[in-house]
């Protein structure tokens, strides 16, 4: 199979298309002929070694992919050859063919596309950010601001925050982003200059009650100065390249929660025990993506697609800041 690959921690521009030996298929895995994978930012750290978690040399990167199931393991019994799923990976996504366990792989509507399709785990991640109890917990009335709210986690966190009866408050960075984002269902869209000022007005001063923030650095500064009372703020990366340090004079003077969430814990990224035990919870999560997407709720928005020698050209695109919603590969059939 071909496949993106890496033999050494390097820069992305570096690495190559080869031809490689397909995974190895574990009894409770299955096997997908891949359609599509998305690109991301922790993709890029990953192959240069920056990442918090390292892959053994060597692997082709990739943590999210669409597809056709091709095998099945002996103790995978929940999909059978010829279903259209999206999958979950340790690694492995930029390549023709991908080995996932079972309990991270998903069901999708016959009406999304592949490339579509690996905007799940965006939709995870917002879903567990802004519905989970001891996260954001976003109520009906309540206001909700999304820092990159362009971005393929914010554009899903605009949606299911406007399906969660939130008054939405989106930041991004250009009016074409602010666009995009009110398009998704954004009541107000600001650009991220003296965001705080705007917040406070929108509300009038008494700030945003959940506050959702990829990006870390000033956009998490200036947001616990337009939080509410007993607000509620969630870091879930930081793609400003700052990671920020709480202040815990203004945890403690505004009653505000901080709330960090790493959602690839529940697919075993970080503990190997924990994919098959937070499985119902996140299954929970993805069945309600389904029905979204059936229902056309949600429209998962792919900017830009790349057949997989491009990848350079994708990851480009990527860290330009100038993608809308998903990046993605595109395999040939």
């Amino acid at each position: 199979m071909r496949a993106v690959w890496v033999s050494e921690y390097t820069e992305f521009d570096k690495l190559t298309v080869e031809d490689v030996t397909p995974p190895e298929l574990k009894p409770n895995q299955v096997r997908l002929a891949v359609r599509a994978a998305g690109v991301s930012f922790a993709a890029n750290l990953v192959v240069t070694g920056r990442y918090q978690r390292k892959p053994p040399l060597p692997f082709a990167p990739g943590t999210e992919c669409a597809g056709v199931v091709t095998e099945c393991g002996k103790e995978a019994t929940r999909f059978r050859p010829g279903d259209r799923v999206c999958a979950a990976l340790d690694w492995g996504a930029f390549a023709e063919q991908a080995a996932a366990f079972e309990c991270n792989v998903y069901p999708i509507p016959d009406s999304m596309g592949f490339a579509e399709a690996v905007n799940f785990n965006s939709y995870a991640t917002a879903g567990a950010a802004l519905t989970w109890p001891h996260l954001l917990d976003v109520q009906p009335g309540e206001t909700l601001l999304v820092h990159g709210a362009a971005g393929a986690l914010g554009l899903a966190a605009v949606e299911i925050g406007r399906i969660l009866g939130a008054t939405v408050i989106a930041v991004a960075s250009t009016e074409e982003k602010r666009a995009a984002a009110r398009d998704h269902g954004a009541h107000h869209a600001i650009p991220f200059e003296h965001f705080r000022d705007r917040v406070n007005r929108l509300t009038g001063g008494t700030g945003a009650d959940a506050i959702l923030d990829p990006v870390g650095g000033e956009a998490f500064d200036q947001s616990l100065r337009c939080i509410a009372l007993e607000g509620r703020i969630a870091p879930v990366g930081f793609t400003s390249g700052t990671v920020p340090q709480v202040p815990a004079n203004i945890v403690l003077v505004k009653n505000i929660t901080v709330c960090g969430l790493n959602f690839g814990t529940y697919y075993g990224w970080s503990a190997k025990d924990v994919r098959w035990e937070m499985e119902p919870r996140v299954r929970a999560l993805l069945e309600k993506f389904h029905h979204w997407a059936a229902d056309g709720r949600i429209r998962p928005h792919v900017c830009a697609t790349f057949p997989l020698e491009k990848f350079r050209e994708a990851m480009a695109l990527v860290l330009s800041r100038r993608s809308i919603g998903r990046v993605a590969l595109v395999m040939d059939d």
